[in-house]
Order: C-alpha cells, then structure tokens, then sequence
C-alpha cells in the first residue's frame, strides 16, 4: 500500500510546559494509537 499524505494546519497549544499539536479526531481512523509518522513543522505566522 503507498504512503497515505496528509495537510493539517495547526495552532500549538500548551499543556503545562509542554507545547503540543492535537491531531484531529477526523484523521482517528487513518492515524490509530501506535502508528509511526513523519511530521515536517513548517512555521506559517509566528507570535510576536
């Protein structure tokens, strides 16, 4: 099977000093628990 590709854009969040990214549930079939991918962070605006 190819590779599945996906393009979400994202806010980070916080979570007591951790910054993190929430995938969404929308991708929760695609992207079960224990799936292994490759996340290229591109900065689209950053907080001034």
């Amino acid at each position: 099977m190819g590779q599945k590709q996906f393009t979400i854009r994202k806010k980070v969040a916080g979570a007591g000093a951790n910054s993190i990214i929430v995938i969404p549930k929308l991708l929760q079939g695609d992207l079960p628990k224990g799936t292994i991918v490759d996340i290229d962070i591109k900065i689209v605006e950053e907080v001034k």
